[in-house]
């Protein structure tokens, strides 16, 4: 039976007197509880790991907005991402984002590299697509060399695999976060087809 798209319920954890507003997503509608469970457990676990980075328990804190958005939810496909805003005083508060990207039958959470064929050399193709649209967006780059950014730094939407760095990974604060957005069909040569972008692919 075909599983039908998640369904996202927003919840919130509001305290005003710390000036913290929480947004998360809980993942229901799934045909597999046990599955569910685990979704909803790993989405928790990286919020979680989220807040405490940027400083949720510390005194210091003089702001904090947490945000989410669902990139794709579509043919058994989930790609969410949780975004964080932390102020501690300072000239300026930071925005964080953590990607996930889940199989909604099997509960898996997919990293970078098992999207793509093994032996595919995906690194170095992903990375010529980051220095061209570097190139012709006229990117502002503070680090090089441009490397890849993290096995779990990309999500789905809308038919493309996009790529991101976090503030001042590539660009400098003002630029905010780099996105860089590749179509599937771009690369559909090296992407494994049994996997998510391969599910793109096959969605019309």
């Amino acid at each position: 039976m075909l599983q039908q798209p998640a369904i996202i319920q927003p919840r919130s954890y509001i305290d005003n007197q710390r000036n913290i507003q929480i947004y998360y997503p809980v993942v229901t509608g799934l045909d597999n509880p046990n599955v569910q469970q685990h979704i909803n457990q790993t989405i928790m676990a990286h919020l979680n790991q989220l807040l405490t980075e940027w400083n949720f328990y510390e005194p210091t804190l003089v702001e904090m907005q947490s945000w989410f958005e669902v990139k794709t939810n579509e043919r058994a496909i989930l790609s969410l991402a949780l975004y964080v805003y932390s102020f501690s005083g300072g000239a300026h508060g930071m925005t964080v984002i953590d990607t996930l990207t889940f199989d909604v039958t099997t509960g898996k959470c997919y990293t970078l590299n098992e999207l793509f064929k093994p032996d595919s050399n995906y690194q170095q193709v992903l990375l010529d697509m980051i220095k061209s649209q570097v190139k012709e967006r006229d990117i502002p780059v503070i680090n090089e060399p441009i490397v890849l950014p993290g096995n779990e730094n990309f999500y789905i939407a809308d038919k493309s695999l996009v790529l991101y760095y976090q503030l001042y990974d590539l660009a400098p604060y003002y630029f905010g976060i780099s996105y860089f957005p590749i179509n599937v069909y771009a690369i559909s040569d090296i992407i494994d087809e049994d996997g998510p972008l391969g599910e793109m692919l096959g969605s019309f």
